[in-house]
């Protein structure tokens, strides 16, 4: 098995939040204790409520933050305190792809300068080979090489996601961090640009971190799934076996909510905690019509069960087998033209 590219052990963030001139910082956990190992060609998708940490997550993951605590291996790499000789290639190795297709290029920007401003800051190329380069991934996300002379407000919101996706591959990363990237597109145009995404993967090996709250979508993309509630893992394993059969009840009205992936509709009450002061025992007793006083007390460490982990003291009783549910998008050509 080759190396992971990408390895967290119990991973933390947190933020001291001022509560005015005479008081203590308050402690706001945005993550707590996150583990997982991302290996190449593979994607795991990372759910929740928004608010549950996921994004933060994801900075840590892109080296924009630095974990409170916890270990963070990139490319074998030390990502939270890198050797110097290896700083480079770690920011190389690892790129962005945002959730707002209009406000991440600037308009000021020509297409070619957008996609060859991270050549001329990180590589010796020069200019001939910057723009050649630039136009092979412009064709290579479905976009015919002369756009490169355009600005961005002359395309639609789908080909700016695809420009944003060529502009983080042009340094040649071995992760993507996604997040939210298609929630700003319409539906069908959705389809196209997850498509695109899985083709890159299949040709490159790329690896995704793959942010997002809709489920459709994570079913379409994702090999293994990660959900969140309040900065915490709460069930954690492969696709297939949390979708057919989800054993946390936070993961089963997150699935109940999606249309077409559970037949039985599943209400939460009351509202979501405050992260400032989170439930004792399970973050998630407050709204778990299955909560005990064990549950209130006793906060459950992830465990393994049915080729998952799960942190919930009674995933046992939701063993029993379901039927496995639909796809949600249809095949969609490869690569359509913009």
């Amino acid at each position: 098995m080759s190396e992971p590219v990408v390895e967290a052990r119990d991973l933390q963030r947190v933020y001291a939040v001022r509560r005015g001139l005479f008081r203590a910082p308050a402690q706001l956990q945005a993550v707590g204790n996150i583990s997982f190992t991302l290996e190449r060609g593979r994607t795991l998708a990372v759910v929740g409520e928004s608010g549950c940490g996921k994004s933060t997550l994801a900075r840590m993951v892109a080296l924009i933050e630095k974990p409170t605590a916890g270990t963070l291996t990139l490319v074998g790499a030390d990502a939270v305190h890198p050797p110097p000789s290896r700083r480079r290639e770690l920011r190389q190795a690892v790129q962005l792809v945002f959730q707002n297709p209009y406000g991440s290029l600037n308009p000021r920007k020509k297409i070619s300068t957008v996609l060859e401003d991270p050549l001329a800051i990180n590589t010796g190329l020069g200019k001939a080979e910057r723009a050649a380069k630039a136009r092979d991934m412009l064709a290579r996300v479905g976009l015919r090489p002369e756009y490169a002379n355009r600005y961005p407000h002359m395309f639609s919101g789908g080909q700016r996601q695809r420009i944003a996706i060529a502009r983080a591959l042009m340094l040649e990363p071995r992760l993507l961090v996604a997040d939210e990237p298609v929630s700003a597109l319409d539906v069908s145009i959705q389809a196209q640009v997850l498509n695109l995404l899985a083709d890159l993967q299949a040709e490159l090996g790329l690896s995704y971190l793959f942010i997002s709250h809709d489920l459709g979508v994570v079913r379409h993309i994702a090999h293994e799934v990660l959900v969140m509630y309040l900065g915490h893992a709460v069930e954690q394993g492969p696709k297939a076996r949390i979708f057919e059969r989800p054993l946390h009840p936070y993961t089963q009205a997150l699935l109940a909510s999606t249309p077409g992936l559970a037949a039985e509709r599943i209400v939460l009450k009351g509202e979501l905690p405050s992260p400032l002061a989170p439930p004792s025992g399970c973050v998630f007793n407050t709204r778990c019509a299955h909560a005990t006083d064990r549950c209130r007390s006793e906060r459950p460490l992830p465990r393994l069960l049915d080729e998952r982990r799960v942190a919930c003291h009674h995933a046992e009783k939701f063993l029993s087998p379901v039927a496995p549910t639909t796809e949600v998008f249809p095949s969609a050509p490869a690569r359509p033209q913009p």
